[in-house]
Protein backbone atom coordinates (compact mmCIF):
# COMPACT_ATOMS: atom_id res chain seq x y z
CA UNK A 1 0.00 0.00 0.00
CA UNK A 2 1.44 3.31 -1.09
CA UNK A 3 2.10 6.20 2.18
CA UNK A 4 0.49 8.50 -0.20
CA UNK A 5 -3.18 9.88 -0.16
CA UNK A 6 -4.52 11.95 -2.68
CA UNK A 7 -8.37 13.87 -1.33
CA UNK A 8 -10.71 13.85 -3.76
CA UNK A 9 -12.41 17.17 -2.21
CA UNK A 10 -16.25 18.07 -2.68
CA UNK A 11 -16.06 15.74 -6.17
CA UNK A 12 -18.81 14.36 -8.02
CA UNK A 13 -19.01 9.94 -7.78
CA UNK A 14 -18.09 10.33 -11.51
CA UNK A 15 -14.80 12.16 -11.06
CA UNK A 16 -14.27 9.66 -7.75
CA UNK A 17 -14.96 7.10 -10.12
CA UNK A 18 -12.44 7.79 -12.69
CA UNK A 19 -9.68 9.46 -10.09
CA UNK A 20 -10.03 5.44 -8.76
CA UNK A 21 -9.22 4.42 -12.65
CA UNK A 22 -6.05 7.25 -13.05
CA UNK A 23 -4.42 6.29 -9.61
CA UNK A 24 -4.33 2.35 -10.40
CA UNK A 25 -3.41 1.21 -7.03
CA UNK A 26 -0.81 3.98 -6.27
CA UNK A 27 -2.17 6.21 -3.96
CA UNK A 28 -5.01 6.40 -1.43
CA UNK A 29 -7.64 8.00 -2.17
CA UNK A 30 -9.65 9.84 0.52
CA UNK A 31 -13.71 11.43 -0.86
CA UNK A 32 -14.04 14.57 1.47
CA UNK A 33 -16.54 17.42 1.25
CA UNK A 34 -20.16 17.10 1.19
CA UNK A 35 -20.28 13.47 1.89
CA UNK A 36 -23.89 12.25 3.38
CA UNK A 37 -24.99 9.46 5.46
CA UNK A 38 -27.73 9.11 3.55
CA UNK A 39 -29.10 10.22 -0.13
CA UNK A 40 -27.07 10.38 -3.73
CA UNK A 41 -23.61 11.43 -1.86
CA UNK A 42 -23.84 8.76 1.12
CA UNK A 43 -20.72 7.19 2.19
CA UNK A 44 -22.60 4.28 0.53
CA UNK A 45 -22.62 5.54 -2.81
CA UNK A 46 -18.98 7.00 -2.44
CA UNK A 47 -18.07 3.74 -1.35
CA UNK A 48 -18.62 1.97 -4.92
CA UNK A 49 -16.42 4.68 -6.85
CA UNK A 50 -13.67 2.39 -5.25
CA UNK A 51 -11.62 5.56 -2.97
CA UNK A 52 -10.07 3.78 -0.26
CA UNK A 53 -11.25 6.49 2.42
CA UNK A 54 -14.52 8.63 3.34
CA UNK A 55 -14.33 11.23 5.44
CA UNK A 56 -18.25 12.07 6.78
CA UNK A 57 -17.92 16.16 8.79
CA UNK A 58 -21.57 15.34 9.94
CA UNK A 59 -20.01 13.05 12.33
CA UNK A 60 -18.43 16.10 13.97
CA UNK A 61 -20.05 18.84 12.92
CA UNK A 62 -24.11 17.84 13.13
CA UNK A 63 -23.64 16.15 15.84
CA UNK A 64 -26.44 16.54 19.00
CA UNK A 65 -24.60 17.32 22.49
CA UNK A 66 -25.77 15.11 25.61
CA UNK A 67 -25.68 16.31 29.35
CA UNK A 68 -24.51 13.28 31.16
CA UNK A 69 -22.49 12.80 34.48
CA UNK A 70 -21.09 10.21 36.25
CA UNK A 71 -21.39 9.90 40.02
CA UNK A 72 -19.34 7.87 42.48
CA UNK A 73 -20.73 6.67 45.50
Amino acid sequence: MSSLIIMLDNMSLDMMAEAVKLAKGKALLEASGNVALEGERSAKAIARTGVDLISVGALTHSVIAMDISLRFV
